[in-house]
């Protein structure tokens, strides 16, 4: 396992080591900017403690992305990445987590975030990942009869669909 540099931790977030020491994974620091790999299992905690008391307003971007072809390769197939930035301190941070390939799932953050509902449903449609509990996970890119997740690296470069029906899909 990867010693982690917790000063680098704290001088960036404070209060943040203390109470996710144990489940932070790895800690990187690229021209300023904090990317934190995190377990599955307190990304939720973490998100509210970076927005309720570092004060980091605003969830940028939440993105899925599959490592099954990526040299070296990694330990999960699957990675959702959390975008989030400070106004008030002007800085951004990324929380990384790895989902299991044979059940891709993580809790859903809509409640701490609103804009994750959207971003939340575009990952589910391209990648597969389930967000637990999230109230509306329907396709919003994809057509209503698509089959399969088009940003897999196994779905296949030629999987054209064609659209069975021109109505709109129920519940959008």
């Amino acid at each position: 396992m990867l010693e982690i540099d917790t000063n680098l931790l704290e001088s960036k977030l404070p209060g943040f080591s203390n109470r996710f020491g144990k489940d932070v994974l790895t800690v990187s620091d690229h021209r300023g900017d904090l990317t934190i790999e995190i377990q599955p299992s307190v990304l939720r905690d973490a998100l509210m403690f970076l927005k309720a008391t570092l004060r980091f307003e605003i969830l940028m971007d939440v993105f899925a992305m599959d490592y099954s072809k990526f040299d070296p390769p990694t330990r999960e197939r699957f990675a959702v990445i959390y975008n989030l930035y400070s106004v008030s301190q002007q800085r951004r941070v990324r929380l990384k987590v790895f989902l299991n390939e044979d059940k891709p799932e993580i809790e859903s953050v809509h409640d701490v975030y609103a804009s994750a509902n959207w971003f939340e449903r575009e990952a589910w449609d391209l990648f597969g990942i389930v967000f637990k509990g999230h109230p509306h996970l329907v396709r919003i890119l994809c057509h209503h009869d698509f089959e399969g997740h088009p940003l897999r690296k196994d779905y296949p470069s030629d999987g054209y669909q064609r659209l069975k029906s021109a109505s709109p899909a129920a519940g959008i």
